[in-house]
């Protein structure tokens, strides 16, 4: 046999080539796309394409059984509107499992558990949340240290912290908020199943088809997702102007308000967003994405803040320019400002003005920003991004 011919398969397992004919399938999205005729706008959506295959890869081949928290965001794994406060994390198990988290809380606004009955990844499809856990609901030693039981029932004898597991879960997402990036210590976090011995078994080819068929027909169901997004936006005209959603049981964060929307300025335009602040609340940023609802490259741009990173104007309203300049890239784009956990979820206002004009609608005692400290605000944000934890 020659090095060109190849063995047909007995087994009946698909081979390279099925693989890639589902991915070409992803090929369809493209019809998302505000003007599918731009081949700017067409490489752009290529580049999704492969960066779906990439984030889905780390949630092909997880163990429920050998459960660990993977994170498929960074600054370059950035779609979905990934919020650059967050470090995020997923871990896959079964409804039936019995499980232990333990570690170090750590600094930072919070450290939130979501357990779901369904997920982004790839062996999943989207579930209702089943379960919460706030950590600073938790017993915390003196050094913040933790351990959760995660089971069905109540083992016998158990006084430490315990979480009842629907039957139906099977994902836990973490989100872990920081608003001073790189400073505050990080929490550490363990997951493990508890209820039987520690020992991956290897997987058999039938089982690895399996998986590998699932990740080539993810890229199509995750593109058509985050394409999706602005494809609707922009049918019902969600096109500067924001809406409220709340993400129930599509990855959002229980308790929080989300108001997004469409940016669409022309050369020469700013828009100027302002908001009042609810009188209390426990996290708040706002952020800029790209049309295909990639957040907006944030080491060397100032493409989100949060309330850490803000100066509210004297009225204490929050007021925030958006504007080609900076962060830079884009005329259109989404926005996303989300209040967790406040007293009442303030709707923003949104104003487009001649970019030459933008002090004239600002109050005047809002600070003026120099080139010198725009750079100097950059340079800390590449900074604290890189010490951060983020794999």
């Amino acid at each position: 046999m020659t090095s060109s011919e190849v063995a047909p398969e007995a087994d009946g397992l698909p081979q390279w080539a099925d693989y890639l004919g589902l991915l070409t399938k992803a090929d369809s999205v493209l019809d998302l796309l505000a003007d599918p005729s731009d081949p700017l706008a067409r490489q752009e959506a290529y580049r999704l394409m492969f960066m779906a295959l990439a984030a889905g890869f780390q949630s092909t081949f997880v163990d429920p059984d050998h459960p660990e928290f993977t994170c498929a965001v960074s600054n370059v794994m950035n779609s979905v509107g990934v919020n650059p406060d967050f470090i995020y994390g997923s871990a896959s198990i079964r409804g039936d499992g019995v499980y232990r988290l333990s570690g170090k809380r750590g600094g930072g606004v919070f450290v939130l558990f979501d357990i779901n009955a369904g997920s982004i990844g790839v062996l999943d499809t989207f579930g209702p949340s089943v379960g919460f856990i706030d950590l600073d609901e938790c017993t915390l030693g003196p050094d913040g240290s933790f351990d959760i039981l995660i089971s069905g029932e109540r083992p016998e004898g158990h006084t430490g912290d315990w979480v009842k597991l629907d039957p139906r879960a099977c994902n836990i997402a973490v989100r872990r908020a920081y608003y001073n990036w790189g400073v505050e210590e990080e929490a550490k976090i363990a997951i493990e199943r508890v209820d039987r011995p520690i020992g991956p078994v290897r997987l058999d080819a039938a089982e690895i088809a399996r998986r590998l068929t699932a990740l080539s027909g993810f890229v199509e169901r995750y593109v058509t997702f985050a394409m999706g997004y602005g494809a609707r936006q922009r049918a019902q005209g969600v096109v500067n102007r924001l809406e409220h959603d709340d993400w129930a049981g599509r990855g959002g964060l229980s308790g929080q308000h989300y108001y997004q929307g469409i940016f669409a300025l022309e050369p020469g335009q700013a828009m100027i967003l302002e908001t009042e602040v609810p009188d209390t609340v426990r996290y708040w940023n706002i952020q800029l994405n790209d049309p295909l609802w990639n957040s907006i490259e944030w080491f060397n741009r100032q493409s989100s803040l949060n309330a850490a990173q803000v100066t509210l104007d004297s009225d204490g309203q929050f007021r925030a320019v958006i504007a080609l300049e900076d962060p830079g890239g884009h005329l259109t784009g989404s926005l996303m400002l989300r209040w967790t956990q406040a007293s009442h979820g303030p709707v923003p206002r949104l104003r487009i003005v001649d970019a030459g004009s933008v002090r004239d609608h600002l109050p005047a005692d809002t600070p003026v920003v120099t080139p010198q400290q725009r750079q100097e605000v950059l340079r800390k944000r590449l900074r604290g991004s890189q010490w951060r934890h983020r794999w």
